[in-house]
């Protein structure tokens, strides 16, 4: 399954074709809709979701720490670094661009259904992010990601 998660993650790092060739794109590794941490989401989401991230952080790239596979599951353990230079929607609201470099560490589970994610179970660490903004501060001036 280390293909699946190179191509998703590719989808989320590299430009995403405009219009319905990024929504074709994004059909290629997952189902639509596909659940996002229990909820039916339309594509189209996710694919947005993706644009706006990689114009707040440029240039975005990936890299996974760990993975796990099982029988119509994985598991990944990964980064999404850049440079803060556009609006970012976080779910503290809207940060605008700080010209910091930042890093969004996450773990998606990802749960899988005739070759594609048919469900997602994401974990994403915006506390340290917002703080490598500069966005908000920690008692004690400490990274939460050490």
């Amino acid at each position: 399954m280390v293909d699946l998660i190179d191509r998703a993650l590719r989808l989320w790092s590299d430009p995403v074709p405009v219009g319905e060739e990024g929504l074709a794109s994004f059909r290629t590794v997952y189902t639509d809709p596909v659940r996002v941490n229990g909820v039916p989401t339309a594509l189209v989401e996710l694919v947005e979701r993706a644009r706006m991230l990689q114009r707040a952080l440029i240039p975005l790239s990936h890299e996974v720490f760990e993975q796990f596979d099982a029988p119509g599951r994985c598991a990944f353990v990964f980064r999404l670094p850049g440079c803060h230079v556009g609006p970012l929607v976080t779910p503290l609201g809207d940060v605008a661009a700080t010209g910091q470099v930042v890093e969004m560490r996450g773990m998606d589970v990802f749960e899988i259904d005739d070759g594609r994610v048919a469900g997602v179970w994401a974990i994403a660490d915006w506390l340290a992010l917002l703080s490598q903004a500069g966005t908000i501060a920690l008692a004690g001036g400490e990274s939460p990601t050490g």
